[in-house]
């Protein structure tokens, strides 16, 4: 307060301004409108795709008494979504998520319900297969997730890739906690409670997902020559050697913990490769992009190392081999469907992914399938040099993406 003549004047009392905190990647990138939303439903929807698989299993061969059934029909199931899936994903791409996703997982749960009926009907096999293989047109959440963060964020590509990192990390702990969850269902309830658990998981967080149409990509109407398998060739025969990577490795690590009587820690183990690419996924999310190159050389680095581990017969050296070899796993991920988002035609996007998750899948089961051939005649450790093999084979293959006549490397 100061007196000027005969006037008071009053000023106001200083006040210190407080400098606002500073965002993380990802505070910014959930500082989005809607963003929490969708991927409350994603994230709900996403964990049963870690479930199916092992619930039906443990129901059915708890059921019949026949594990060859019930991997027949998962098989079966697998196949039926390679064929599938890539044609849900264009329908989404054409007409929209909502009006796609929705009766589409209808057709799902309602397959996953069929099955359980059909099981406890004892109803004949061929009736699980056909149930079953109507779950394959469960729509590719993950795919759907990401072409929304890829619309929100076509401005800003530091964004983008934190949330291409988020969502590889949203993967890798669905397909941790799923089978763990799914498991203890099973048996701590009823064998049938792992796969109806999760078609409610599944249509629940699907509703939640698509009822957030501010976020949703418009739909794109078909055009000519628009078909994203000519472009996206280069990328579908790198993803397949991914796929080996990850089929083999996983039968390969169970097989050698069985042999040396560490059967009760197979869990943990592989539970430890996920954690270890979950959180290797958040960090490469804040920090800049490597290109793809260099994180499949890191890749097969690290893939050495669960080889020369299981070599030592040391499970303490095994587990921490697996956890480095899969924090390089994510890096890699994130940076191979950049490149998936850089070649993928306009409008078509979630049909790309989903094709780049469809030559995984079968890069996978191509994996299973060698590992345990290669188990059977050569023992449960030389194994292990196949996933790096399959490394080295996706570092050769590994070419320059080209764009508008540039050469980029993502």
């Amino acid at each position: 307060m100061t007196v000027t003549g005969s006037t008071l004047v009053i000023a106001p009392a200083p006040h210190h301004h407080r400098r606002p905190r500073a965002q993380g990647p990802y505070a910014r990138l959930f500082s989005y409108p809607g963003t929490r939303a969708f991927t409350a439903g994603n994230l709900l929807a996403r964990l049963p795709m870690g479930m199916f698989g092992i619930s039906a299993v443990m129901m059915i061969a708890g059921q019949r008494g026949s594990y060859a059934l019930a991997g027949a029909v998962t098989a079966t199931g697998l196949a039926a979504t390679a064929l599938v899936a890539p044609w849900t994903a264009r329908m989404v791409d054409r007409y929209g998520q909502a009006r796609v996703a929705v009766p589409a997982t209808l057709i799902a749960v309602l397959g996953s319900v069929a099955l359980v009926a059909c099981v406890r009907a004892h109803a004949p096999a061929w009736t699980l297969f056909a149930s079953y293989a109507a779950t394959a047109t469960t729509p590719n959440i993950g795919g759907m997730s990401r072409a929304r963060w890829t619309h929100l964020l076509r401005d800003s590509p530091a964004a983008h890739h934190t949330a291409m990192s988020f969502e590889q990390a949203a993967d890798e702990l669905c397909y941790m906690l799923g089978p763990v969850v799914a498991a203890f269902l099973c048996s701590a309830a009823f064998p049938e409670a792992g796969t109806l658990t999760a078609a409610a998981l599944l249509l629940t967080g699907m509703l939640l997902f698509t009822a957030q149409r501010r976020t949703q990509p418009p739909a794109s109407p078909p055009r000519a020559g628009s078909s994203p398998l000519r472009p996206l060739m280069p990328a579908l025969a790198l993803f397949a050697p991914l796929g080996v990577l990850f089929g083999s490795m996983e039968v390969t690590s169970i097989a050698h913990l069985e042999a040396r009587g560490l059967g009760a820690a197979t869990g943990l183990v592989l539970a430890l490769q996920a954690a270890g690419s979950c959180a290797a996924g958040l960090l490469y999310g804040t920090l800049r992009p490597r290109t793809l190159r260099t994180c499949l050389i890191t890749l097969t680095a690290a893939l050495a190392l669960p080889w020369a581990a299981a070599a030592t017969g040391s499970l303490p050296l095994l587990a921490a081999a697996l956890l480095l070899a899969g924090m390089a796993t994510a890096p890699t991920m994130v940076t191979a469907m950049s490149r998936v988002h850089a070649l993928a035609p306009e409008g078509r996007l979630n049909e790309s992914m989903t094709l780049a998750v469809t030559a995984i899948l079968t890069g996978i089961a191509l994996g299973a399938a060698a590992a345990g051939t290669l188990i059977d005649h050569l023992g449960p450790t030389t194994p292990y040099a196949l996933p790096a093999a399959a490394a080295v084979l996706a570092l050769l293959i590994c070419r320059p993406v080209r764009l508008s006549g540039t050469s980029q490397v993502p």
